[in-house]
């Protein structure tokens, strides 16, 4: 035997129904924090930030992903 429901609602409304938590307000605060970035432009220790955050092991793992660049820059212009 197979049943099928077809529910119409929101997106808001579903997650509303499942017991979802709301997460529109740290939304809006993270496009209001993103559309600040842009208008401020870009600064060198803003784009440091963001990649120390990328990193794993913070400056061990720059330094690792520095040198693996560097190593295939250096390979593609071998011949």
């Amino acid at each position: 035997m197979k049943i099928t429901v077809d529910v119409d609602c929101t997106p808001q409304e579903a997650r509303a129904f499942m017991g979802l938590p709301d997460l529109e307000p740290l939304h809006a605060a993270y496009l209001d924090k993103m559309k600040r970035n842009i208008d401020e432009g870009i600064t060198p220790d803003s784009l440091q930030a963001v990649l120390k955050s990328w990193a794993p092991m913070g400056e061990a793992g720059l330094m690792l992903w520095k040198q693996l660049s560097d190593q295939m820059g250096k390979a593609s212009t071998r011949k």
